[in-house]
């Protein structure tokens, strides 16, 4: 069976020595937690995924904070990894899937849709009482060809062109306070893109950090995008990466085909040409 959006712990425990795991935990205020918690305890047989230098490219003047990646180097690595094309492959994080949703919607990109997130990622694996090692796993690398789909993102000035012709229904996926404008912690300019509708990431969760059912979140996004199309609908939020956890919900829930605007409000604010609200 094929694992193409979510996948439970107790389901990826029966296959841990049959596909390919790796761990996506990152931290936006010290880029190497992730990679120290990753030393100090992963699931069996994951590699490491670093957000800033495996899952995006450097940054210029003219980016968000987090480029979308060279994919001819991240299909290089993901060889590496030893995934091939045909290779099911787990991502997880202890962000409830924030980052891991990131390396999910990039291999779906590259053509590569045998990939999952665990569903309530590391911490409620090791609730449930599975096991995690300090062992760095035995890699046999694999031949990984792309076969990229340029349209899964748009740019800005598609983003712009769009919201001026009224044909996409762009959401950000930032808390509420940030969409308004009232906190900014990160970025230099606060505020949204003007007619941008907003669903914070973390709604897609329950209180136990697990996925909402699909009815659910069908009908959640369902009310927000009222009758836009679900290839309509347009993910955002402040670089890129959270914003494709609202994609995975959506997909989740069989709303299929939304896309994503990878550079997001870091990008977005860059050119003052562009308006704020």
């Amino acid at each position: 069976m094929t694992y193409t959006t979510l996948i439970s712990a107790a389901t990826l425990e029966q296959h841990l020595n049959h596909w390919i795991i790796v761990d996506c935990r990152f931290s936006l205020a010290d880029s190497e937690s992730g990679a120290k918690a990753y030393r100090h305890g992963h699931i069996a047989n994951a590699r490491y995924a670093h957000l800033n230098k495996d899952l995006s490219s450097a940054i210029t003047d003219f980016t968000g904070r987090h480029p979308l990646p060279d994919f001819a180097l991240l299909a290089k690595k993901l060889g590496g990894w030893g995934i091939s094309n045909t290779r099911q492959v787990v991502v997880y994080d202890d962000a409830g899937g924030a980052f891991a949703g990131r390396l999910w919607w990039l291999l779906r990109c590259m053509g590569h849709d045998k990939v999952a997130v665990l569903d309530g990622g590391i911490k409620h694996w090791q609730k449930l009482g599975f096991p995690v090692t300090t062992v760095l796993p035995r890699v046999k690398p694999a031949a990984f060809r792309p076969y990229l789909n340029e349209s899964a993102w748009l740019t800005a000035l598609q983003v712009q062109n769009s919201l001026a012709r009224k044909a996409i229904c762009l959401i950000d996926a930032r808390t509420p306070e940030r969409y308004r404008g009232e906190q900014e912690p990160i970025d230099p300019v606060a505020g949204h893109i003007p007619g941008a509708l907003n669903r914070a990431f973390q709604l897609n969760l329950d209180g136990n950090g697990l996925f909402l059912s699909p009815e659910t979140l069908r009908g959640q996004f369902k009310r927000l995008t009222g009758a836009n199309a679900p290839e309509q609908v347009v993910h955002y939020c402040g670089s890129g990466v959270t914003a494709c956890h609202n994609l995975l919900a959506m997909e989740y829930a069989g709303l299929t085909g939304s896309k994503l605007y990878a550079g997001s409000w870091s990008e977005w604010i860059r050119n003052k040409n562009r308006a704020v609200i």
